[in-house]
């Protein structure tokens, strides 16, 4: 599933296509939907932004079309008169001046009033946004402090949309790397400096990686490990999907494991067990 910097970027693009274009043609697959598409035509579209892993399209009548990709949405950008060559199922289509912006094969779309979009069942249980909110690393530090997060591990917590929105696998691996964590270590174990450390590379790593098209590595070890031949999946990223070859930092050996039904990498060396 796409992380929030990914999602991000699409938002960027679809705004790009169809932002501040007044829209000349709707379509939604859903009943439910349908009924509404005529009502948007002649409406410009004021924003998209992005909360986590759902994209919101902003008209300027106050109406926020909400959708999550989840595993198999996408986002396809083209001519009107063009559409792209696909076997999915088509959901919603938005055409201003010619560009088309159209989803495939998502199912989770619903269109809300900008007032009441804090009651949406999805939005409303998730934290707040790295890429599309004012957040910064202190008021991160002050989210892992919170009961309900404080003594969970990290492994598990760092997944978990209510403490910030967006964070995913990759990411999760990523940040615990650069910060010297251990998957088990739970934010009530951290010392300050710690503290201040996580919180500061979930928020640096996320904006990296959506700056980046998703390269988290440093650098110099980025030319490392091309020149060793290891491929874009693995050379873009410090230890994600890179178990089995030497740590950058250290020399010793990434190892997998599983936290949460989901694979995590690290460090041994750079990252010890409690």
């Amino acid at each position: 599933m796409p992380e929030g910097p990914e999602i991000r970027r699409a938002a960027d693009r679809i705004e790009k296509q169809i932002g501040g274009k007044v829209l000349d043609d709707v379509w939604f697959a859903f009943p439910e939907l349908s009924s509404q598409a005529s009502s948007l035509i002649g409406v410009k579209v004021s924003a998209v932004d992005t909360w986590g892993k759902a994209m919101l399209i902003r008209f300027a009548d106050q109406r926020v079309l909400y959708s999550h990709n989840q595993l198999y949405g996408v986002w396809k950008l083209h001519a009107e008169d063009t559409p792209p060559s696909t076997k999915r199922s088509l959901r919603v289509r938005l055409v201003a001046e010619g560009r088309a912006a159209s989803l495939y094969s998502a199912s989770d779309i619903s269109l809300w009033q900008e007032d009441t979009l804090a009651h949406h069942p999805f939005l409303s249980r998730l934290g707040p946004d790295l890429l599309s909110q004012d957040v910064n690393a202190h008021d991160v530090k002050q989210r892992l402090l919170m009961p309900a997060f404080k003594r969970r591990s990290l492994g598990a917590l760092l997944l978990d949309q209510g403490l910030v929105a967006g964070l995913g696998n990759y990411l999760r691996s990523e940040i615990l790397f650069f910060a010297y964590l251990h998957p088990k270590q739970r934010p009530d174990d951290l010392t300050d400096e710690q503290l201040t450390r996580l919180s500061t590379y979930i928020v640096d790593i996320t904006r990296t990686a959506y700056r980046t098209a998703g390269v988290t590595n440093q650098e110099a070890w980025i030319e490392q490990a091309m020149a060793s031949g290891e491929p874009r999946r693995q050379w873009r990223f410090s230890v994600f999907e890179r178990a089995g070859l030497s740590c950058h930092r250290c020399g010793n050996i990434i190892t997998r494991m599983m936290v949460g039904s989901r694979r995590l990498y690290c460090c041994p060396q750079c990252q010890p067990p409690l």
